[in-house]
């Protein structure tokens, strides 16, 4: 095997090879040629997702079946996630803008105790076509998730569902909010169950299946379409463009900053769990569960 395994094959390139061999040919003809022989430009496809979990296909229709009984009856059904962290200063932002010159940015992000770095927390109600961001400059924690959740229900979700006694919640499954941390569950307990009396009903989605959460392509798209190119210099511009995010499916956006501190590290004892009124689902356990109120508080 040569070297030319390891080279890309650029028009220039092959111009280059062609002038090798004799024949002097310039870069439009080679791509005419190209594509007339069905190649074309293209870039990586994320087709393949590793091997399975043999109960992944169960957990999709138990989800579908579980949300759809409750939008069936008129019950909150929210999807939850953290989207990518964000370094708030003069810095670059993906994508691109329409402006007569570009904005003047910083050369480097490097890491500075003083920067402040946005951790955006995202809660998308699926049947009133809605999104709320919970924006800390804290850590991304299980304690951070469930305040954001509870902040919504205590503004919003006992209004817009006046009545109801349980929520379901739609969630990755790793990261703060995911399956395995058990300050998640503990924090929903506690900050939710217990306080308002109410049912949590938690599904996780499958490990590597993320981009099915509606949130993702429902309120994260078209928040990055949004701010695209926009340097993210201040908190305020950030919140700003947030609460400007719209869609042709009549998408509106609420932001709020969260000024709390939230501590890494929150360690839950077996004895807390056991506390806990958690019951897994029969049919898939590993990713659903429900949280209702403790006995002392019901």
């Amino acid at each position: 095997m040569t070297t030319k395994r390891w080279v890309r094959v650029s028009l220039a390139y092959l111009v280059a090879r062609m002038l090798e061999l004799g024949h002097k040919v310039s870069e439009p003809t080679i791509s005419k040629l190209l594509r007339k022989a069905k190649y074309s430009l293209r870039c990586n496809d994320k087709r393949l997702s590793g091997s399975d979990h043999p109960d992944r296909n169960t957990q999709f229709e138990r989800l579908n079946e579980i949300r759809d009984s409750f939008i069936s009856a008129g019950l909150p059904v929210i999807s939850v996630d953290t989207k990518k962290k964000e370094l708030i200063g003069n810095f670059k932002n993906n994508g691109q803008t329409w402006c007569k010159e570009p904005d003047a940015v910083n050369v480097h992000d490097f890491a500075d105790e003083e920067l402040i770095r946005a951790v955006p927390y995202g809660i998308y109600d699926i049947t009133k076509t809605r999104g709320y961001m919970y924006v800390g400059t804290s850590a991304d924690t299980p304690a951070f998730a469930v305040h954001a959740i509870r902040s919504w229900w205590h503004d919003h979700g006992r209004r817009l569902y006046p009545g109801a006694k349980r929520l379901l919640i739609l969630a990755d499954t790793g990261g703060s909010n995911g399956c395995h941390p058990r300050a998640f569950k503990f924090e929903l307990q506690k900050q939710i169950a217990d306080v308002y009396g109410i049912e949590v009903v938690v599904c996780h989605l499958p490990a590597g299946c993320s981009k099915w959460n509606p949130i993702e392509h429902r309120l994260f798209s078209a928040i990055s379409v949004n701010w695209a190119g926009i340097p993210l210099r201040t908190l305020e511009t950030m919140l700003g463009l947030l609460r400007a995010t719209k869609n042709a499916s009549g998408l509106t956006v609420e932001a709020t900053l969260v000024e709390r501190s939230f501590e890494t590290g929150q360690a839950i004892t077996d004895d807390q769990m056991r506390k806990l009124n958690l019951t897994r689902d029969i049919v898939c356990p590993r990713w659903n569960y429900t949280i209702r109120p403790s006995p002392a508080t019901a």
